[in-house]
């Protein structure tokens, strides 16, 4: 996890969100989750898989089909992600970044803290937003 012994700037919590999620678009999830103070990732893929696809995995998941992991198992849909803007809040220690697919905007946003801990200045995060 990087540590800042400083509070952040703005532009370096939004690189290090940026190889965040380019680590994440190339399926590389255990490399991202090492970045930043991560919560659970499963929750992050299912919400950019829904606003993306448009595939519910409730639905499946409540039937036992077969298909309810198919969006865990082949993550190249990764790969057809972007960022678009970020919008910090007034205090400077909440961004939330919009999430693009197929170069269009989809519902769900991600939400990153920077926060103090004992060891140094950390980004905490995803939530994820509709």
């Amino acid at each position: 996890m990087k540590i800042w012994t400083q509070r952040p700037a703005r532009t370096d919590a939004e690189v290090l969100v940026r190889r965040y999620f380019g680590l994440l678009r190339a399926g590389r999830i255990p490399e991202a989750e090492q970045l930043i103070d991560h919560y659970p990732v499963r929750h992050v893929l299912k919400a950019l898989w829904t606003g993306s696809a448009g595939a519910s995995g409730d639905e499946d998941e409540a039937s036992g089909s077969p298909a309810a992991d198919e969006w865990e198992q082949d993550l190249s849909w990764l790969g057809e992600l972007g960022l678009a803007d970020f919008h910090w809040g007034h205090a400077g220690s909440h961004v939330n970044v919009e999430i693009t697919y197929r170069a269009r905007t989809i519902e769900v946003a991600l939400g990153f803290w920077v926060r103090p801990t004992d060891a140094g200045w950390v980004v905490t995060g995803p939530a994820t937003y509709w």
